[in-house]
């Protein structure tokens, strides 16, 4: 049976749970402080590597995002034929590099167990890396390619996931700068700042780090926070220096088709405040000029930073809650929003319409930190 939805946020995890559950004929509306897409989501790198990101082994993580680059061709084409918007979606596979030989034996133990799960990666040394990669500097030893990794434009596709939304009939409602939960037993009942108020049946989270705003009135700890990720750019207008998307311990670079090279992520906790910093951004500089020795001489373009939200064991609070029928969460997805929106939208969605899902789903249950009363008190 239709039902009307809230879904809170309009970063990429909320608008598409809001697509897909208006493409399943319910009526949804979407409830964002500020702009769509104006977090973590625009921000990002829009990498779609599960194996690349995912290195200690095939948990339950691995096993979601693994699920999500599966569901990714059909998504983003569906995606791109509602919504009438053209973004970069480039399937350029990706290159995990390693510079002594003890990383060497930790690409050969990680090859193994990927392969398991549908990886056709191979190790790749000497002047097959080279081939690969031509201005790769000459001190990297191998490197792990894989080639069913790929990635997206991010702002161009969470601009897309928007207008699909809206020619779908979803209620975006943006600016709304603070929203209070105020009813949620007999229905849901939000209330704004300018003091419009919003009803439905059911409440999907999906604000990212500001879902913990939250824990007192769900009486439900939520330990989601912020982390800044602060990004760089650089532009090639008369090379690709980048052919793959390229990882190592301490970030990684991806050309995009507008001949640009973005480089990540200098991390940091530093609340909500969005600032780049001297500091993180040369600690990118540094890393990218001992990848890449030619970007030495350039400087960056752009920089910027983005919030991502953190949770306290590194798993996303994907849910219904028992002590809350009405409420459903999917908060939490850290550095891999982009990833894992399908997935997740997916899983949101079947788990609404009161539908199975995969047993490894457990993992992520909402309520796994316990009560807030029981942690605040004293």
């Amino acid at each position: 049976m239709a039902e009307t939805i809230i879904v809170l946020g309009g970063g990429i995890i909320g608008l598409s749970c809001a697509f897909e559950l208006q493409r399943r004929g319910h009526q949804v509306k979407v409830l964002e402080t500020r702009q769509c897409g104006g977090q973590a989501s625009g921000a990002a790198a829009g990498m779609l590597a599960p194996y690349s990101e995912n290195v200690e082994g095939p948990d339950e993580f691995f096993r979601l995002c693994h699920e999500s680059l599966r569901l990714y061709p059909a998504w983003q084409q569906t995606v791109r034929e509602i919504s009438g918007c053209d973004f970069e979606y480039t399937a350029s596979g990706s290159l995990y590099v390693a510079r002594h030989a003890a990383d060497l034996l930790v690409l050969e133990g990680r090859l193994l167990w990927q392969r398991e799960y549908g990886s056709s990666g191979s190790l790749v040394e000497g002047a097959e890396l080279q081939k690969l990669e031509p201005m790769l500097s000459g001190q990297m030893l191998a490197g792990l390619y894989t080639p069913e990794e790929s990635h997206v434009y991010a702002p161009d596709f969470v601009k897309a996931l928007e207008q699909g939304c809206r020619r779908l009939g979803v209620d975006i409602h943006e600016e709304l700068e603070q929203l209070e939960l105020m009813e949620f037993e007999q229905e849901v009942l939000v209330k704004a700042a300018d003091g419009r108020t919003f009803r439905s049946d059911r409440l999907l989270v999906c604000s990212g780090a500001w879902a913990q705003e939250l824990a007192e009135v769900l009486d439900i700890r939520i330990p989601i926070y912020p982390i800044r990720g602060q990004i760089c750019a650089y532009r090639m207008e008369a090379q690709q220096p980048v052919r793959h998307m390229v990882f190592g311990p301490q970030g990684y670079l991806v050309a995009k088709a507008n001949s640009t090279v973005v480089c990540g992520a200098s991390e940091d906790v530093a609340g909500y405040d969005t600032s780049v910093t001297e500091r993180g951004i040369e600690r990118l500089k540094k890393w990218n000029k001992q990848m890449f020795p030619h970007l030495e001489h350039l400087e960056p373009f752009h920089r910027w930073a983005g919030l991502r939200p953190a949770t306290q064991d590194g798993l996303p609070l994907i849910g219904k809650l028992a002590s809350a029928r009405r409420i459903v969460m999917a908060a939490g997805h850290y550095r891999n929003g982009i990833l894992l929106s399908p997935a997740t939208a997916m899983l949101a969605a079947d788990m609404i319409e009161g539908k199975e899902y995969p047993a490894f789903n457990e993992a992520f249950n909402p309520e796994r930190f316990g009560k807030a009363a029981s942690y605040y008190s004293f």
